[in-house]
């Protein structure tokens, strides 16, 4: 585990069912073991299903048809995402739902998921470690990052995300 790239990544998407909705945007740092930058990519994709999409959540992740008009193709950026975090370890904020959803679209596009299987969730660590601060009521990233003073300009794009994520575990790994 301690030769494995990390990807923070953060993923939009069109509501909250893995099967009914879709995702909208990717974005990730791979850094080494060390924390050492890589790479930073976003991607956004065309969804083919927004009949099925929740307004809040389209509302929520900035989704914008006129912003999307040159966004690539599900299956072409879930090649090109494999490609890049081939054997990295996945870190998350609520990494269950972002994971849930690139491992339901590998499996339905019959690309190989090419995660690591472990899997980082800075939440978990979040509430171990702060869980006895009685002022911090909720671990979403928007109150860890105000605790930690991050700034996360663009909140809800993935890349900005995965960027507080990133700064995030950081914060918590030096407590």
């Amino acid at each position: 585990m301690r030769t494995h790239n990390f990807v923070f990544l953060d993923i939009e998407t069109t509501g909250l069912s893995v099967i009914d909705t879709e995702i909208v945007e990717v974005g990730g740092i791979i850094t080494t073991p060390d924390l050492e930058i890589i790479e930073e990519f976003e991607f956004k994709i065309k969804p083919n299903k927004l009949e099925n999409a929740d307004p809040v959540s389209l509302k929520i992740s900035g989704y914008k048809e006129e912003e999307w008009i040159e966004a690539y193709e599900i299956k072409d950026a879930l090649e090109i995402l494999s490609e890049k975090i081939k054997n990295c370890i996945i870190v998350g904020h609520n990494v269950a739902f972002d994971f849930a959803f690139l491992d339901f679209n590998f499996l339905k596009y019959n690309i190989k998921n090419p995660l690591h299987y472990h899997k980082i969730d800075t939440i978990s660590i979040s509430w171990a470690k702060l869980h006895k601060e009685k002022e911090l009521i909720h671990f979403s990233l928007r109150e860890l990052c105000l605790r930690f003073d991050i700034e996360n300009k663009k909140a809800h794009t993935a890349l900005s995300d995965a960027r507080a994520t990133f700064e995030l575990y950081k914060k918590l790994m030096s407590l």
